[in-house]
């Protein structure tokens, strides 16, 4: 059974920084490509950051570039999403997601569909 678990959300100031953590189980995290979306109550669910299964490609929502970086450490299972000069536009329950297929080195990486396994989520609030 494969299970994802987030964490590092939280209520931040505008401008200032998180650090999300996402751990897997119950598959073989280095094979897959992970992501991140996020969800304001109402709306659909965006995509915001993905990263390939060897970590050397990344890919990001524009809303984001240059403020959100994602990384992974494949010997703790780990992916992470850091969060520099938030906004509170940035507000929203934030899921990371593995990809459905493996060793995957196309460029299908944000769309929700592409993805098979979600966490819980985690809650980001920023304050204005």
């Amino acid at each position: 059974q494969v299970q994802l678990v987030e964490s590092g959300g939280g209520l931040v100031q505008a401008g200032g920084s998180l650090r999300l953590s996402c751990t897997a189980s119950g598959r073989t995290f280095s094979s897959y490509a992970m992501g991140w979306f996020r969800q304001v109550a109402g709306r659909e669910r965006e995509f915001v950051a993905a990263i390939n299964w060897r970590g050397d490609s990344t890919s990001y929502a524009d809303s984001v570039k240059g403020r959100f970086t994602i990384s992974r450490d494949n010997a703790k299972n780990t992916v992470y999403l850091q969060m520099n000069s938030l906004k509170p536009e940035d507000t929203a329950v934030y899921y990371c997601a593995s990809h459905g297929r493996s060793y995957y080195s196309g460029s299908y990486y944000s769309s929700k569909a592409a993805y098979n396994y979600w966490g819980q989520g985690t809650q980001v609030t920023v304050s204005s």
